[in-house]
């Protein structure tokens, strides 16, 4: 049986999975690792912890294979920055995360002196501490990271692959380039200009390359054992598109992970910025012309499931994520709740690093289910927020929602939400998109997978919400959450 891994570097674990050629898992392995509160607003790991998380997943699957897997593909939380030293592989600093806010003073500063029309005009993004740039610039300013040839700078997966091939290649592809902030996704190259505004080193970045070709081999240190092809790297979102098989211009997934992603294929050229969203690079294939992109808008909504273990942790109204469907499901609505999980500030549409998490409509009567509710619907409200966005940008409205990540294993939360954006809602009979993405991606370069229409025809359906339309209680509702979003923004301005 031919098998593809995919090491999926999540956001709080690390997840090897098995494949085999029809798209199936044949095994799996978990690690978690710890996420670091230094101080309110900052998010760090360990990066050390990472790997090591990797050779403990690596390890324990490819010693139950029968045979050596055809390629590795890799995937990871993207935005996250590692600096190491070349000589040792040792981590320089904590990793510091995406979902850290300790640069937003910085990215005001630029905003107010005239550079965000560069920044979006040559990354397709906003001047916003959720990207990689400025916390590449806060670690060689204020972290003790001195700039030396020693030095290399680079998101998760280049980490990865660093340590994979043990020292051989700091490389990464164009989707986790195209989050730093520094990297032109028109010429798809580092772009000058920026490096110099954040103060960033060209030659301490990672070499950029196709998302489905080659990062090297793996080394005898590597837990999967020497000389296994690594051929496909994408960062979470993206490859969750490709394993969702959204292939043409249009097409459109949102994963519910600790935060949510709404991707739209728009096809192969750049469009222009749109209002509140982000342009990205889908992927970047190679074909006989050349390497060619796919570009996507996204939508970023920085907390979901986050919300989820707040509910769990913080205020324990559950134990476990489980439990919310059906604590949900004792109240037949809020009551007038809405619950905004602006904990991180607001992403897409609204960018609002100074925003904060908003419980608004609160009585006598407001109870653990209606918070539990507020919660699940929170998440069909914020996906709304950015499929509106999208609509109005590209002229034309998403025809369904293809659907991952945990949440979405909640029925219920899926026809909240194909009633908000009254299209259907699908889910897949496997789950595991964003690991099946970087699969694909490195089967693709190996020969596992001939073709994208052999990938796209392994896709299956296993839920479809269809909207109840017509009623207007659904679009009062979402008036509602738009009035109490508002009145979440601009709290924590310094």
């Amino acid at each position: 049986m031919t098998v593809v891994l995919a090491v999926d570097a999540g956001t709080t674990s690390v997840r090897t999975i098995a494949f085999d050629d029809a798209g199936r898992i044949a095994d799996s392995a978990q690690r978690e690792f710890t996420q670091y509160f230094p101080e309110p607003g900052r998010v760090e790991h360990d990066a050390s912890e990472i790997w090591d998380a990797v050779q403990a997943t690596l390890g324990e699957v490819t010693g139950r294979l029968a045979e050596p897997p055809a390629a590795i593909g890799v995937t990871n939380q993207r935005e996250t920055v590692v600096a190491w030293s070349r000589r040792s592989s040792q981590p320089l600093h904590p990793a510091i995360v995406w979902q850290d806010r300790r640069t937003a003073p910085r990215c005001a500063e630029l905003e107010e002196t005239g550079h965000l029309p560069l920044v979006r005009e040559r990354t397709g993004l906003v001047l916003d501490p959720y990207f990689s740039g400025s916390k590449m610039e806060w670690m060689l300013l204020h972290g003790g990271v001195a700039v030396s040839a020693d030095l290399a700078l680079g998101t998760i997966d280049s980490w990865i692959i660093w340590n994979l091939t043990g020292g051989g290649v700091h490389a990464t592809d164009a989707t986790n380039a195209s989050r730093t902030m520094l990297f032109d996704i028109g010429s798809l190259q580092w772009d000058p200009d920026l490096c110099a505004i954040f103060g960033v080193p060209a030659e301490s970045l990672p070499e950029v390359r196709p998302s489905s070709g080659s990062f090297g081999t793996t080394s005898p240190e590597a837990a999967c054992g020497p000389g296994v092809p690594i051929s496909g790297v994408a960062g979470d979102q993206h490859a969750a598109l490709f394993g969702q098989a959204a292939f043409a211009p249009g097409d459109a997934k949102n994963t519910y992970g600790t935060g949510s992603f709404v991707l739209m294929n728009v096809g192969p050229e750049l469009p222009p910025p749109a209002e509140g969203l982000l342009t990205t690079v889908a992927w970047l294939l190679d074909t006989p012309q050349g390497p060619a992109a796919t570009y996507a808008l996204e939508g970023a909504i920085f907390v979901t499931g986050a919300a989820v273990q707040w509910l769990r942790d913080g205020l324990q109204i559950i134990d476990e994520a489980s439990q919310l469907e059906g604590l949900a499901a004792q109240c037949s609505s809020t009551g007038g709740v809405y619950l905004v999980p602006a904990f991180a500030g607001l992403g897409s549409p609204h960018w609002d690093p100074y925003a904060r998490g908003t419980i608004v409509g609160l009585t006598r009567g407001t109870g653990r289910p209606e918070i539990a509710r507020a919660v699940v619907e929170a998440m069909a409200f914020q996906t709304r927020d950015v499929v509106e966005a999208m609509a109005a940008a590209t002229g034309t409205p998403v025809r369904s929602l293809r659907v991952d990540g945990g949440a979405c294993a909640m029925d219920s939360m899926l026809q909240l939400q194909a009633d908000q954006l009254g299209v259907p809602v699908q889910r897949p009979k496997l789950q595991e998109a964003t690991a099946l993405g970087a699969a694909y991606l490195a089967g693709l370069a190996t020969g596992v997978w001939p073709s994208l229409d052999s990938v796209g025809g392994h896709w299956e359906l296993d839920f479809e919400a269809v909207p109840c339309t017509g009623s207007p209680a659904v679009d009062g509702a979402y008036a509602d959450w738009r009035r109490a979003v508002e009145r979440s923004k601009q709290w924590a301005v310094p």
